[in-house]
């Protein structure tokens, strides 16, 4: 708690002020960092502001909302006390831009920086915020900006998960050199203490820090209709104080709900006749067939139900922009207002000052209009399809207390300071970009974690809209799962492997990867299976010694012994193969009335063809046996062939299930039998004879048995049950080697793969880095060495600017969904490009196959045209409406192409490409792009 004295406290004893007086003087800086909050501070915040300045590494692992930055501000503030540096990283630009402004307002503008892909402000300040890939290229780079570096924070470290970003984190947590401290927050996970474990490993000495209570507590609910449920039973303890805890009961009136539901929509289905099911129906639809109303609620009756409750500010989450837009218009249209007049014209100032400089035209394409309208009503939108400088407009105005309705996408919940009293989840599940799948544990709490405002709300809470066939139970099980553990996504791209090697040398290298967190998970889950190789191990040694024979190598005989028997089940399987084909085909030849002897199974003996059922999946014949039984037969009950033994002309129609029918055919069945022999109508099972070559072979193998000096001792059978014993163990042990072996060193491994590719294209010479490979050192791309190869070969050094904006895209974007196809394409020469990248992709692609690896994705050309057009001067109305592409996805793409043009630059020294590319940065720079 906090370190200050409270005046509403008591007045403390003499020992308990010298106590306090040497807590402070063991930590003053803490001390006077923590005298400027209003508040007093957590246990968790104390103990890790205190373990970085004992100068320790430190991870925190607390619920959103729960004020972890606060360690990470802390480590800035001893970072300027002290006179040394720190840097704040974050995963993303937003983030980094809203921590700097804060920073900022807290210390100054001349002690603090902002490095991003586009944006360069006082970079040699003592404190400067980034995103994490700057301090990897600097890392690599080995940047003068590095020297007095004390600290670097690592905001939202738990993104290292990231598929496609995620190795980023743990590239700089190993290469960062041993004197700096690192700050890392996380989300709750419930491997912390595995992380920190990696992160002592790796940094020295780190303090692991974990807070699971939220700082206000959260109450789970379910709207259905117009009433808003509690999620839990209130005669949960934890669940009434907003505590939840693992296996919580369930709301009984919620489980009433659903059996209702369930059973309604079973006699909904039962009323309905079948011409009709599966037709939409009218605005009465959602109602349960018995007469009870459970319908999911608009969302103007939730905005009402939550305004009517005191329950706003709210960020409703929709996984989807279009839907996020929707919703926003969906409450202009129902006039919906949740601002004072007052309130309403400090929101359209503020949006006028910020957003009114850009360019007339431009807002118009951008939806300005509509923007401000909702704004003025308090309600608005935010999602990765809008421009930035819109997004940010939300987040000061909701901050500020004039939007009190966000429909967000799930963007939202990473790390930007937007909370909330309450937080609405329309559904349960999101496309994933492969498909719809429900959110996982992890991400129920990340977003749910929005609200509870720290210091304005008592309490928070969640609320979720009924669905038809939801399962409270499985509600439950999200709401209150604490197992979503971090998982490195961690691989070796080949732009890390030449950084690697030129700064390091492979060998070293090498090393330094198998320090990666994946390989510690791998090592990890190894050292239970090397314990049972270990045991079993020692005791192959104990059956070996027990298999002793004084006439000869008794395990040699065993191996012989064992061949035998290998060859005999290898013939019988080979046997019983060729017997079910003969019998199949056998089946195929029955028609109706054929009387047959079942050879095994129940219905062993004589019986009637009613039905062949023949089928690709099995033959299944349906017959009525002697035994006056109806069945249809499998597969199994015909291990021999089959051939008619009699013939019955069966009545016009059959109906096995017919007692009557079934007695009269069974005994025709057995008048038909009668006059054969017993070897006719007897089932029978015989085997048939081993192909001639198995047969010699196994007659061989017998005689190298019986010629063996052990065939001879007395207790050779008692020697052979240790040897089996052997045998077995040793199988076991070999399958627990195997499974060691792939997980051992296989970051390692995979780094000598990227190795042998890179040498082959004599990328790297053993330990050294070739002049081809000094320019894939500054590419930093999931198509680096496509980039680096096209650079190589000349492929793009007669292109125009806008020409080379077109080819570059094809690089950067890929399509967010796979049924998004391939967009136009300019003509002529950047379509001969394109084609070239591909085919180029193409022959990498094989090259990688040839040595197990897949890191290649295919060129995309779905923005080509839109970076061709802006790069030309088009005007955005033209260029975005051509390529129905949101202003967001439109700046966010060529923010990342102005940003891969550069390190294109950067890499094409010597080359009429870096003209080119330097142009090109000029020209995409402009307007919305620029200012946003």
């Amino acid at each position: 708690m906090s370190q200050r004295p409270d005046p509403q406290e008591p007045e403390l004893g003499p020992a308990e002020r010298y106590a306090a007086y040497r807590r402070n003087a063991r930590h003053p800086v803490f001390t006077d960092f923590a005298a400027g909050y209003s508040f007093g501070l957590d246990e968790f915040q104390v103990e890790g502001c205190q373990a970085v300045e004992e100068g320790d590494s430190v991870l925190v692992a607390a619920p959103t909302g729960a004020g972890k930055t606060v360690v990470g501000e802390f480590a800035v503030h001893l970072a300027l006390e002290t006179g040394r540096k720190c840097f704040y990283t974050t995963p993303i630009k937003a983030l980094s831009n809203q921590k700097y402004h804060d920073l900022v307002a807290r210390y100054g503008v001349d002690q603090v920086g902002l490095l991003t892909g586009d944006t360069s402000i006082n970079g040699e300040a003592p404190v400067v915020v980034m995103t994490t890939e700057v301090l990897r290229n600097m890392l690599y780079a080995r940047s003068r900006t590095l020297v007095g570096l004390g600290f670097v924070v690592m905001d939202e470290v738990h993104y290292l998960a990231d598929r496609s970003r995620g190795a980023v984190w743990e590239e700089v947590i190993i290469h960062l050199p041993d004197s700096v401290s690192v700050v890392s927050l996380s989300a709750t996970v419930s491997n912390a203490e595995e992380f920190g474990e990696w992160l002592s490993t790796v940094r020295g000495s780190t303090r692991t820090i974990v807070a699971e209570r939220r700082p206000v507590p959260l109450f789970q609910h379910v709207m259905a209709g117009r009433r808003l449920l509690d999620l839990f039973a209130s005669s949960d303890v934890d669940a009434a104080a907003g505590f939840v805890r693992e296996g919580a009961p369930v709301n009984e009136e919620l489980m009433k709900l659903a059996r209702d539901d369930w059973a309604s929509s079973r006699l909904k289905d039962r009323r309905t006749p079948k011409g009709a099911r599966g037709r939409q129906g009218g605005p009465g639809s959602r109602n349960v067939g018995s007469g009870r109303r459970v319908w999911i609620p608009g969302r103007i009756d939730v905005i009402d139900a939550l305004e009517r409750k005191n329950l706003l500010p709210a960020i409703d989450f929709i996984f989807s922009r279009a839907g996020c837009d929707a919703a926003v218009k969906q409450c202009l249209d129902a006039n919906l207002r949740l601002t004072t007049p007052e309130e309403r014209d400090e929101a359209i100032a503020y949006v006028e000052s910020t957003l009114g400089v850009l360019p007339a035209d431009d807002l118009q394409v951008l939806g300005y209009h509509d923007f401000l309208d909702a704004a003025s009503r308090g309600i608005a939108a935010h999602h990765a399809g809008m421009l930035p400088a819109f997004k940010e407009c939300v987040e000061e105005l909701y901050l500020r207390g004039l939007v009190k309705m966000v429909f967000a996408t799930e963007t939202l919940a990473l790390g930007i300071n937007m909370p909330a009293r309450t937080v609405v989840l329309e559904k349960l599940s999101k496309w994933n970009g492969e498909t719809h799948a429900d959110i996982t544990p992890g991400e129920y709490t990340q977003l749910t974690g929005r609200a509870g405002r720290r210091g304005l709300d008592i309490e928070g809470h969640a609320v979720v809209l009924w669905q038809p066939g939801m399962n409270p139970r499985e509600l439950a099980g999200l709401a209150s799962t604490r197992t979503y553990p971090l998982r490195s996504s961690f691989r070796p791209s080949y732009n890390m492997a030449v950084n690697l090697v030129h700064s390091y040398g492979r060998h070293r290298a090498r090393e330094l990867l198998e320090m990666s967190f994946a390989q510690f998970q791998a090592d990890r889950a190894v050292v239970g299976l090397a314990r049972q190789l270990h045991k079993a191990e020692e005791a192959l040694g104990g059956y070996a010694e027990a298999a002793q024979c004084h006439l000869g190598d008794f395990m040699e005989y065993a191996a012989l012994r064992r061949r035998v028997s290998e060859l005999e089940k290898s013939a019988s399987r080979a046997r019983r193969t060729d017997r079910r084909e003969e019998a199949a085909a056998s089946l195929e030849r029955l028609v109706p009335g054929d009387v047959i002897v079942v050879p095994a199974g129940k219905f062993a003996g004589p019986a009637v063809i009613v039905d062949p059922g023949l089928s690709e999946q099995g033959h299944r014949p349906l017959v009525v046996t002697a035994e006056r039984q109806g069945r249809r037969l499998a597969m199994m009950d015909f291990p021999v062939p089959v051939e008619p033994v009699a013939r019955l002309k069966l009545p016009k129609r059959v109906d096995p299930r017919n007692p009557h029918q079934r007695k009269d055919l069974a005994q025709a069945v057995r008048e038909a039998v009668r006059g054969l022999p017993a070897s006719v109508t007897r089932p029978r099972a015989e085997k048939a004879p081993v192909e001639e070559g198995a047969a010699r072979e196994i007659a061989a193998a017998r005689a190298r048995v019986r010629e063996h000096p052990c065939h001879g001792c007395a207790d050779r059978e008692e020697h052979s049950r240790w040897a089996e014993r052997h045998a077995k163990l040793k199988k076991d042990a070999d399958l627990l080697s195997a499974r060691i072996e792939r997980r051992t060193n296989t970051v390692a491994r995979t780094f000598d793969r990227v190795c042998e590719v890179l040498e082959a294209l004599d990328y790297l010479d053993a330990d050294t880095v070739t002049d081809r490979g000094r320019g894939l050192m500054r590419i930093y791309s999931d198509l680096d060495l496509v980039a680096a190869e096209a650079l190589r070969t000349g492929l793009w050094d007669d292109l125009t600017p806008a020409e080379l904006g077109a080819v570059l895209s094809s690089l950067v974007y890929e399509a967010r969904r796979p049924e998004d196809g391939p967009g136009a394409v300019p003509g002529g020469v950047v379509t001969e490009r394109i084609d070239a990248m591909v085919r180029l992709w193409s022959e990498l692609e094989e090259l990688e196959r040839q040595h197990r690896l897949d890191f290649l994705r295919r060129p995309d050309a779905g923005f080509a045209w839109t970076a061709f057009r802006w790069a030309n001067g088009q005007e955005l109305d033209e260029v975005i409406t051509r390529n129905d592409q949101t202003a967001g996805d439109f700046v966010r793409q060529m923010k990342q192409l102005i940003d891969f043009a550069g390190q294109i630059a950067d890499a094409a020294a010597g080359t009429p490409v870096r003209d080119s590319a330097r142009q090109l940065v000029g020209l995409l720079r402009r307007g919305i792009v620029a200012a946003g």
